[in-house]
């Protein structure tokens, strides 16, 4: 997209678009008043599960977090329908509606409408409207060195959907990645409220590395992580060694060849997992590090599973480096 993006003409400029597609942040800000700015954002895809109702429960938790990490607090969304209706019929869309509905509703937010088409292939998602003050948004540049980095949910995601198309996990990891991927970033977002963020951005189709490359090379930083320290989901390293990646993860990793050094004891397996196509992840933070260890007490006060995965440091050769 960026590529496309770049052969349109320059937009006329605006002192109120705050936050807008010159860079690869998560959504779009535009300032209405002195106290009040709005968020947009919109993200859709075809099934990664075979139940309608937790498709829907995804596609909504996955199109909501871009919003909360801008900062934003979600207000409307409108869904986004690509179905076969005759083919698949009514009661199956309806589902998917009702697992997003769940969705909105737990995050405060209204469904004001929508669009469908007719598609030979099911997709959903949500055009979703927040709000946020123009003063105190968040961006996924601005990390500063000395700063810790922070992960609010495991990785593994891309890499345990494929093994449920596969059919090689077990009936408790579906059930683990499912519940990861449903999971709100509400709490981890309204947590880090409390905090001075630097930098905010969440982990999804790009993995864990690509963001990380993102953040570290809009803020001139370099970002070093431990490998030890990024939680990962059950299963995840097995599956891995058997060959379950998808092949969106493999695209990350051979983009991000020049771009991020890997530890020696670290194998193509591990970084595979690193690099994985994530959907509906976790919240990364880049934040002060005397605020580090209070924010992760915080956000597992209130179940949310973070943990410091890594530091931030001066410009260096690698923008991102993997220690094991």
């Amino acid at each position: 997209m960026t590529q496309v993006l770049r052969q349109l003409p320059p937009q006329p400029f605006t002192k109120d678009l705050l936050v807008g597609n010159e860079s690869s942040d998560d959504g779009g800000i535009f300032q209405l008043t002195d106290d009040l700015a709005m968020v947009q954002t919109v993200d859709y895809f075809t099934p990664i599960v075979d139940d309608p109702y937790q498709f829907g429960q995804i596609a909504a938790a996955n199109a909501l977090s871009d919003v909360y990490a801008m900062g934003g607090t979600p207000k409307t969304v409108l869904n986004i329908v690509g179905f076969p209706i005759k083919k698949l019929g009514s009661e199956m869309l309806a589902a998917i509606l009702r697992g997003a509905q769940s969705k909105v509703i737990e995050a405060g937010a209204v469904t004001v409408g929508g669009h469908s088409i007719d598609d030979q292939e099911p997709k959903f998602g949500l055009s979703v409207t927040g709000i946020v003050h123009p003063e105190k948004y968040w961006t996924n540049t601005g990390a500063k060195e000395g700063d810790v980095i922070v992960l609010t949910k495991p990785l593994g995601v891309g890499i345990m959907t494929t093994g449920i198309k596969r059919q090689v996990v077990t009936s408790a990891q579906e059930t683990s990645v499912i519940e990861v991927m449903s999971m709100l970033n509400k709490e981890a977002a309204e947590v880090l409220q409390g905090f001075r963020p630097n930098a905010v951005t969440d982990v999804t189709g790009f993995g864990l590395m690509g963001h990380a490359y993102e953040m570290a090379k809009g803020s001139h930083v370099s970002i070093e992580f431990s490998y030890s320290s990024i939680p990962l989901l059950e299963g995840t390293k097995k599956l891995a060694d058997l060959g379950v990646i998808p092949g969106g993860t493999k695209a990350n990793h051979a983009w991000l060849e020049d771009k991020v050094y890997y530890d020696s004891g670290l194998t193509q397996e591990d970084q595979w997992i690193l690099c994985d196509a994530i959907t509906s992840g976790g919240l990364l933070v880049s934040l002060p590090a005397a605020q580090g260890e209070r924010l992760i007490e915080e956000l597992k006060h209130h179940r949310v599973p973070a943990g410091i995965i890594g530091h931030v440091h001066s410009k260096q050769t690698w923008c991102i480096s993997v220690k094991n």
